[in-house]
């Protein structure tokens, strides 16, 4: 079941450790993706605070939000990008987008196939999306004091498995948030130190989510496509001889 959009931007917004997981998470963001010139930008779920650095080159900006979560509008005091839509119909033309950032979209739709499925549909051709889930291995999946604590937390295989099954090749996955999801000021300090450390440490021990970056890929889905007919060689008669 997808989160409430007021609880939502209650702990991105509001509280210390949902400022410091929305910064940790968009700088991660900003290293997959530097920059965002002339190209449309969408976001589904509650992706919209990751979305800001790409507001100033973008040509395009959307915050594609889910009715069972509810809408809001951004950005603040600025011109509205957000719209509500459902898991499987996005108001977005096929091939328009061509970067897509998911976050709190995936792992609580009762639809997960249907969401990438528009996720698919929505990308051009050379079309990235990042995918954020919480990540089964880590702390942040255990606790329900934070988003990632509701829905289903994804070991990066299964996640890679299901990206495959709808049609995308995974480019790189990476894990984040190696700090506890605790509202402690100690464990606040060492935050910085321990995202430094976490990067040094295989994806499984224990970042709170995990971040694939995806390409739609070229190849058609398995029992797709069209069936060409091969054309067979026209001979030419052979001239019969006749006997005198």
């Amino acid at each position: 079941m997808h989160l409430d959009v007021l609880d939502l931007r209650r702990f991105y917004y509001r509280s210390a450790l949902g400022r410091a997981a929305q910064k940790v998470i968009r700088s991660e963001l900003v290293r997959i993706w530097p920059e965002a010139k002339g190209q449309t930008v969408a976001g589904f779920g509650f992706a919209v605070p990751l979305l800001r650095p790409y507001l100033g080159d973008a040509r395009r900006v959307i915050g594609l939000m889910p009715a069972p979560q509810g809408v809001m509008p951004w950005p603040a005091g600025e011109r509205n990008v957000s719209v509500l839509c459902e898991d499987a119909a996005w108001p977005v033309p096929t091939g328009l987008v061509d970067k897509l950032v998911v976050l709190h979209g995936l792992e609580t739709s009762e639809r997960p196939s249907d969401v990438l499925a528009e996720c698919h549909r929505v990308l051009g051709p050379g079309g990235r999306a990042v995918f954020i889930v919480p990540n089964r291995a880590g702390l942040w999946a255990r606790s329900d004091a934070t988003p990632f604590g509701f829905g289903r937390p994804y070991l990066p295989g299964q996640l890679e498995d299901q990206l495959a099954a709808h049609g995308f090749c995974v480019k790189q996955a990476r894990a984040a948030l190696y700090q506890p999801p605790s509202s402690q000021p100690a464990w606040r300090k060492l935050s910085a130190f321990l995202e430094r450390a976490g990067h040094k440490i295989p994806m499984l021990a224990g970042g709170g989510v995990l971040i694939v970056e995806a390409a739609k890929a070229n190849a058609p889905a398995p029992g797709g496509g069209t069936m060409v007919r091969e054309r067979q060689p026209v001979r030419s008669p052979v001239p019969q001889t006749v006997p005198a």
